[in-house]
């Protein structure tokens, strides 16, 4: 008789934040997310494309308020042993960090449709990849050089800001203590011989300045370290379950 067979072990620890506020600097404590006030600033200096950083935190059920195009929900997650798709990972729950940019010239930084306008409008709730009706927003928000071109270098210098932004708070996550998690959820990619092969195919999107995913990231949902599908050449790639659960695979739309 064949056994099954574990081949990879991944581990979610999460800790929830009940407030987000900004402070001298940065820091998790107590279930409160602290935010550098100052952070932008030294964040602008590391682009060149980028001319303007405005971060602010949202609290649950204060959407009625203009945003500019939204380009990415992120959760805020990190590795603290092994690589995507095992080990241990922590995550925070309760607060999502929302991407939206603009550039000077009035010009959302969207793709085939823009998203600007009223956030309750604009993004729907409680659903797999986005926020809950109860949780914080930390709304980054990029105003880019005008008169330039529509490329890709525009987005993904806003794209790197953020998750040079999201990084900090990364390296925070990393220190706290597991023991202290409030929630932690164990998985495994399996081998069961004589078993169904089961092959989900998901079909993503890599033609254009906005319309891009990046696979294979330092970070969970991260952008360092990671390739576009693009320039990948739109090569069919084969991902386990839990690096798909870890956040292999980024969705830049």
């Amino acid at each position: 008789m064949y056994k099954e067979k574990n081949l990879r072990r991944l581990v979610i620890k999460s800790f929830h934040i009940e407030k987000v506020e900004f402070s001298d600097a940065s820091g998790i404590s107590n279930g409160v997310l602290k935010i550098d006030k100052e952070i932008s600033n030294s964040l602008i200096k590391d682009e060149d494309l980028i001319v303007d950083i405005k971060i602010d935190i949202i609290s649950p059920g204060d959407y009625n308020r203009y945003v500019n195009t939204i380009m990415d929900i992120i959760p805020i997650s990190t590795k603290v042993l092994g690589r995507i798709g095992e080990g241990i990972t922590h995550t925070l729950t309760g607060v999502y960090v929302m991407l939206t940019g603009v550039d000077e010239d009035g010009r959302q930084m969207h793709e085939f449709g823009s998203s600007e306008g009223i956030l309750k409008e604009q993004l729907e709730f409680d659903r797999a990849g986005t926020p809950s009706k109860n949780d914080y927003i930390i709304n980054f928000d990029v105003t880019l050089k005008g008169g330039q071109p529509f490329e890709r270098k525009l987005p993904l210098s806003a794209f790197r800001a953020c998750d040079k932004f999201i990084q900090n708070l990364r390296n925070i996550l990393k220190e706290l203590d597991g023991r202290d998690a409030t929630e932690s959820y164990e998985y495994f990619d399996k081998i069961r011989p004589n078993s169904k092969k089961v092959l989900i195919i998901k079909q993503i999107a890599g033609q254009g300045a906005m319309y891009d995913n990046q696979l294979f990231s330092n970070e969970p949902s991260g952008l360092k370290g990671g390739t576009s599908i693009i320039d990948m050449k739109n090569v069919p790639m084969i991902i386990s379950p839990n690096e798909y659960r870890d956040g292999a695979l980024r969705a830049m739309t």
